[in-house]
């Protein structure tokens, strides 16, 4: 046989992949396959490259960089013989959990039972023949112009070319080469990865078996669409919710015609230590027929396709979650956080300046309630949120901020970031800081300016980050507590105009 290349590196070995004999195996018949796939990828954060490879950068593509996992099972027919059989099943994924395989015959699951299990990815290429052809004879066509030559030898070396010695003991050096001719294939070299097992079989004929393991390189994300439109006022309004599911599959094989199963939650795992690779990608509701079904499942939520789907590999495929959800309530929320750089300490905190440093950005939010009565009411994934407005002078969709959820059950507030307001501005500062022994006093005043020609709503949010114990002993205006060290203070800024907020804090210890 022979192998076309264009030179001595790079070489592609597709020609051959129909014409390796492998070893003896059952015969294998179709059958089912399901897969639920499992993510640990950070909403938002899977990279463009694992799914779109850069050229020169396909090493960050490999299944082994998919931030996430899959169970799967598969079920075939196979033709056993009484007493020993080795049976190899192959298309199955390139990254499997060897140690999460399991095999039973369905037939007669108590009479039949595994001796040996192995996993084969001795996949055949161009260099893997090579490698087996060291120090064997081959032939090498070269080219020149319109000119064919060949040379034959023995197989010295395939570092950074061909080294081949003649019968007449001549050493031939090969750097660019047309094709290369083996006598005979190899045994031992698979054209995909296989699981082959050695079974001890009581009943020969007809067996329907199940297999199961464990991939990597296989996940999946959700990603909301939401458009807003205002409603009577500036601050109140409604969205529209798509949603859909990606799956991204580099597990080296495809699924067809599979029952899809996602979970959703944070599945804990016993996971081996980073490779150097991952470690340098460290650094660096109501439900359309055929469509998902969620039901609660354990601690986390499972959804399931109502139909099956192929899954392509080195593929991204996206599936509506659920059918898009109209005129949901949406309020728009101002938030001015004017020291968001303070965090709580566990110690008491007496350094006057630490109360200075001052934010004037007024964030912006949008904020809807995940129940039912509002529209939804359906246990959402973890996903990225893209949010979009309706311009009325074009009927043009224009983009006005994305955030990220994490998973949010029923019944809970849903709060996406939009960025920071143009027209609302705020100054935060210091008035008066005082010490008397165990007891500190500090006021703090906050102006926040609307320049809109409307008025708006804005949450002034402070964190009392000196000590645990703490008391507002005078506010000007009404507060609530979110925690034992954040207080948020509601106000309605009127159009062209300014709300001050000043409170005085006592700490004690």
């Amino acid at each position: 046989m022979s192998v076309r290349a264009r030179s001595s590196v790079g070489l592609v070995a597709t020609a051959i992949a129909g014409l390796v004999s492998s070893t003896s195996r059952a015969q294998e018949g179709a059958g089912a396959t399901a897969l639920t796939i499992y993510s640990t990828a950070r909403p938002g954060a899977v990279a463009p490259e694992l799914y779109r490879p850069v050229p020169g950068q396909e090493a960050y593509a490999s299944g082994q960089a998919v931030p996430g996992y899959a169970m799967i099972r598969q079920e075939r027919s196979v033709d056993l013989k009484q007493g020993a059989n080795r049976l190899d099943f192959r298309d199955v994924a390139a990254y499997i959990d060897p140690t999460t395989v399991t095999f039973e015959s369905l037939t007669a699951p108590t009479g039949t039972r595994v001796i040996e299990q192995s996993f084969q990815f001795d996949l055949v290429s161009t260099a893997k023949l090579m490698e087996r052809y060291l120090d064997q004879t081959i032939t090498v066509d070269q080219v020149a112009g319109d000119h064919v030559s060949s040379v034959t030898g023995r197989l010295l070396s395939t570092q950074g070319g061909l080294v081949l010695s003649s019968e007449n003991g001549e050493i031939h050096a090969i750097h660019s080469y047309e094709n290369v001719h083996f006598p005979t294939l190899p045994g031992g070299l698979m054209t995909r990865p296989t699981l082959v097992w050695d079974i001890d079989a009581d009943r020969a004929g007809r067996h329907d078996t199940r297999i199961t393991y464990q991939t990597s390189g296989i996940t999946w994300w959700a990603d909301y669409n939401l458009v807003f439109s205002k409603g009577a006022d500036e601050n109140n309004g409604f969205v529209d919710v798509g949603a859909w599911v990606s799956i991204l599959n580099r597990s080296g094989t495809r699924y067809a015609d599979a029952r899809l199963k996602l979970i959703a939650g944070d599945v804990h795992r016993a996971e081996p230590p980073p490779t150097a690779l991952q470690m340098r990608r460290m650094s660096e509701a109501a439900v359309q027929a055929n469509g998902f079904s969620e039901q609660s499942f354990f601690e986390f939520h499972l959804y399931t396709l109502g139909r099956p789907t192929t899954i392509a590999d080195s593929a991204t495929k996206q599936i509506e979650l659920f059918p898009a959800v109209r005129h949901v309530p949406a309020k728009k929320l101002l938030v001015y956080y004017g020291a968001p750089q303070m965090r709580s300490y566990s110690d008491v905190v007496t350094n006057r300046d630490l109360g200075t440093p001052m934010n004037t950005k007024v964030d912006v939010y949008l904020e809807l309630a995940n129940r039912k009565a509002a529209g939804l009411g359906v246990p959402l994934p973890a996903g990225r949120v893209r949010v979009s407005q309706l311009d009325k002078a074009d009927d043009a969709l224009e983009f006005i901020g994305e955030d990220v959820i994490d998973h949010t059950p029923k019944d809970e507030t849903v709060r996406v970031k939009l960025g920071t307001a143009f027209d609302v501005v705020g100054e935060r500062r210091q008035v008066d800081f005082q010490i008397n022994g165990r007891r500190m006093e500090e006021t703090i005043e906050i102006k926040v300016r609307n320049h809109k020609e409307e008025p708006v709503d804005v949450l002034v949010r402070e964190t009392l980050f000196r000590w645990s114990k703490n008391d507002i002993v005078e506010s000007t205006n009404h507060y609530e507590r979110d925690d034992a060290r954040t207080v948020h203070f509601p106000v309605t800024i009127p159009a062209d105009g300014e709300a001050v907020v000043r409170y005085r804090v006592r700490y004690t210890w």
